[in-house]
């Protein structure tokens, strides 16, 4: 938990000071021509998702599940409502309409619709008392909550990959984007996947 909890603090210590100011002269990402709401839809999806990646990692720390379940169902809450359907929601308008080309804006809106998908599947399942389903959706919705930060990270790989293609310094941009952005999106998927397949360790005593 230490390692992933620091990533995310680096991450967020990264991504959100330019936006507190709520200056979009300071934004990361320009604005996409015709939608002058585009940076307060940033903002909010920064604000929403701010808030999901910290409830998250708080939600699968298993510690914290065992000792504090009714503090796991008020921080899943949290991370649902006022995290991860509102993120989701605005990932999709603003990826809609992304400013590093069609194929970008495609990957973004599938990262949103899937992450908004897994989050309501683990919230009706847990409802209808189906707690190992709820595991597993909670798990994919723990995976696409990382998107940014893992598409972030992978950003180097990208540029590594397609600069011996492209020369155009704009072409190469929106290149590197899509690599980075595809990767993460299939990474997380097969990396859930993985997790929830794999055969746990038998206890040390029942060996």
């Amino acid at each position: 938990m230490a390692p992933l909890a620091l990533v995310v603090a680096v991450f967020l210590a990264y991504s959100v000071p330019p936006y507190l100011t709520l200056d979009p002269a300071q934004s990361r990402v320009p604005a996409p021509v015709g939608f002058a709401a585009h940076y307060w839809f940033l903002v909010a999806h920064i604000t929403f998702g701010t808030i999901a990646i910290v409830g998250v990692i708080l939600q699968v720390w298993p510690w914290l599940r065992r000792t504090h379940p009714v503090a796991h169902r008020r921080i899943g809450r949290v991370y649902v409502f006022a995290g991860a359907i509102p993120a989701a929601l605005m990932a999709v308008t603003i990826g809609a309409v992304s400013p590093f080309g069609p194929v970008v804006a495609a990957i973004d809106v599938v990262a949103g619709l899937l992450w908004l998908g897994f989050t309501v599947a683990g919230w009706r399942a847990v409802r209808q008392r189906r707690f190992a389903d709820h595991r597993k959706w909670m798990v994919r919705s723990f995976a696409m909550t990382m998107h940014t930060l893992l598409t972030r990270a992978l950003s180097p790989l990208g540029f590594l990959v397609v600069m011996p293609r492209v020369e155009d310094k704009t072409e190469l941009i929106l290149s590197a984007a899509t690599v980075s952005g595809v990767l993460s999106v299939l990474t997380l998927l097969l990396l859930s996947q993985w997790w929830l397949d794999r055969k746990p360790k038998k206890p040390a005593i029942a060996r």
